[in-house]
């Protein structure tokens, strides 16, 4: 059947192995009808490829468990590399989760851990549970939001100086020019909150995290409400 091709018959042998159940043995019938199914549509340089990672993104970032586990499998089943997809999932728990949930990051990461430590194919469990995990856990682009605003903010502002309050002073023309003039040590300050401004005088307070009420950003955005608070009770803002 691979006639002559020797990169044919290691794919059949492939998709024999595949098809077998633990101490399954085929006969010739059975190893004919295995051999002559049709191969998935994947290639790994093209449509069929960037289609299913796309389909898996967006069903986790879509909630939706079982679809997102279904996409797995079906590349995994056409032979993609599985550090490929624990690569994507890693993404995927920063770009759609972030902070509404941190384990997601932990669990993705464990996740790629485990393959390089078990192969194939018990390592494939593991990433089959990072999925699930990330596609189930609350979701927020909160933080992929703010890098992003944060980004073009550093590029169009310049090379400003931070405040000089902020600044060290390890010599004595510096300590003459005010670096470090007026610092408050935020442990020694109620609620160990000075309020201070740390941004550059000429930028201005800048807000580029705005958490979403979901998840572990509902307590995030409680802290940054108090805080803002303390600053204008303090008259900082």
């Amino acid at each position: 059947m691979a006639d002559g091709d020797g990169r044919a018959a290691l794919t059949l042998a492939e998709d024999v192995w595949r098809a077998a159940g633990e101490g399954e043995t085929f006969d010739a019938a059975m190893l004919q009808e295995i051999v002559q199914r049709r191969a998935p549509v994947y290639d790994k340089a093209a449509d069929g490829h960037y289609n299913l990672i796309s389909a898996l993104h967006k069903s986790v970032r879509g909630s939706d468990p079982d679809a997102a586990l279904y996409y797995l499998c079906r590349m995994l089943d056409a032979g993609e590399d599985p550090l490929y997809l624990a690569r994507r999932i890693i993404r995927m728990a920063v770009e759609d989760i972030g902070l509404a949930d941190p384990q997601a990051l932990v669990q993705a990461n464990a996740a790629r851990d485990a393959y390089q430590m078990l192969g194939s194919p018990e390592g494939e469990l593991a990433i089959a549970q990072a999925v699930v995990y990330v596609a189930s856990a609350p979701k927020s682009n909160a933080l992929y939001t703010a890098y992003k605003a944060a980004t073009r903010a550093a590029k169009e502002s310049g090379s400003l100086l931070p405040p000089k309050h902020i600044l060290n002073a390890p010599t004595k023309l510096m300590k003459s020019e005010g670096y470090g003039d007026g610092y408050r040590y935020d442990h020694d300050e109620p609620d160990a909150f000075s309020g201070q401004n740390y941004f550059p005088e000429k930028l201005g307070r800048q807000s580029f995290y705005r958490p979403v009420e979901r998840g572990f950003e509902r307590d995030l955005a409680k802290r940054m409400d108090f805080w803002a608070r303390l600053r204008r009770e303090r008259g900082e803002d």
